[in-house]
């Protein structure tokens, strides 16, 4: 045969995930924490996967390091699951509690992963789009969850690409309203200093999803986990893939999470960061900074695509949802060391007077 049969119809259309990672000297496009893991936790690393077994299969459900996660959360290992990044998990998701038939509520614009996986899986996505400053609307979620179809709702909190987390009573008010698993989100939790984990007890329908690629500087290794009911992990495991986490993958994830410690000070300066460069972004004429919870921050500005070109040929990578629905006008920065954001803003300051004075020069030139 010279050709072959068309794949799954669900892929008719589809356009790929493409982050758009590119060479850049200063990365502010994907939300990765700036500094890497130190000299002393990597000794730590590469003692402990020296002492890998390689020819042999990893421990399934990577135990140890789902014991160190559940000790810190207060809960027992039955509670805890990994997986091979959050993005296997969301997946997962979808295959667990989507399908043909099934519905799956989505509050756009945020990651488009979700809807995706909705897709692949042919879950129906009921979208709620968020409010025009991009907090959710909570009476329009509430309204149609009582309708009874809806199968699994995901809150990001805090939302990306938008920045804010979801208020906590709006969570539990949504967990009282319905039978759907609802995921909780929390990549970006260590930046907001806010988890819903105090919920997980009181409800079963309760899916708290985190990530190690952020706060702790491995999105290199693809390592994610959830927090549920002993019940909920268990439909979860049914669909994973096996041996998904590898075992070099697990002995750096337990590293990494007994040192977590050492992170503290880069998440604090991450933090104190944010709120310099979203007054430094208020001060430039023409940009609109969105408040943020996270490690990035959100604007809208006039010519958001010619910024973005402007920034990259100065060597500046920033995440250009300038075209995307719900998004239009719209770059998204992630915070960096101090160094890499001085060079955003002086970039978006020399943008925005190189803008001025061509309209200047216009106005001169017609009258």
């Amino acid at each position: 045969m010279n050709k072959v049969r068309q794949p799954a119809p669900q892929l008719e259309g589809l356009v790929p995930y493409d982050p758009k990672y590119l060479p850049a000297e200063a990365y502010l496009s994907a939300n990765e924490n700036p500094r890497d893991v130190d000299a002393e936790v990597r000794a730590d690393i590469a003692r402990r996967i020296a002492a890998v077994p390689l020819n042999r299969y990893p421990d399934p459900l990577a135990n140890r390091l789902r014991d160190l996660i559940a000790e810190a959360n207060g809960l027992a290992r039955e509670n805890v699951l990994i997986g091979n990044g959050g993005d296997e998990l969301l997946f997962d998701l979808a295959l667990a509690w989507g399908g043909p038939g099934r519905k799956f509520l989505n509050l756009p614009p945020t990651f488009s992963v979700y809807a995706a996986n909705a897709r692949l899986t042919n879950t129906a996505c009921v979208d709620v789009p968020r409010r025009d400053d991009f907090s959710i609307d909570e009476e329009a979620v509430l309204r149609r969850l009582a309708a009874g179809d809806i199968d699994f709702v995901i809150v990001t909190s805090p939302n990306n690409p938008t920045g804010e987390r979801a208020p906590l009573p709006f969570i539990e008010q949504l967990l009282n309203a319905t039978d759907a698993l609802v995921m909780v989100d929390e990549a970006y939790f260590e930046f907001s200093r806010e988890t819903v984990r105090p919920l997980l007890d009181a409800h079963e329908n309760l899916v708290i999803l985190r990530t190690f690629s952020k706060a702790f500087s491995l999105a290199g290794v693809r390592l994610g986990y959830i927090l549920a009911s002993p019940w909920v992990i268990d439909q979860f495991a049914k669909v994973r893939q096996p041996y998904s986490v590898d075992a070099v993958s697990q002995v750096v994830g337990e590293a990494v999470f007994q040192n977590r410690a050492r992170f503290e000070p880069g998440i604090r300066e991450i933090i104190e960061e944010r709120g310099r460069v979203q007054e430094a972004l208020r001060a430039i004429p023409g940009v609109r900074p969105y408040p943020s919870d996270a490690n990035w921050i959100l604007f809208r500005m006039e010519g958001a695509d010619a910024a973005w070109e402007y920034l990259y040929e100065r060597g500046v990578l920033v995440r250009d949802f300038s075209h995307a629905p719900g998004l239009e006008g719209c770059l998204r920065a992630t915070i960096g060391t101090p160094e890499q954001n001085d060079r955003l803003l002086a970039g978006l300051r020399a943008f925005v007077a190189a803008r001025a004075e061509e309209r200047a020069r216009a106005a001169r030139a017609s009258a």
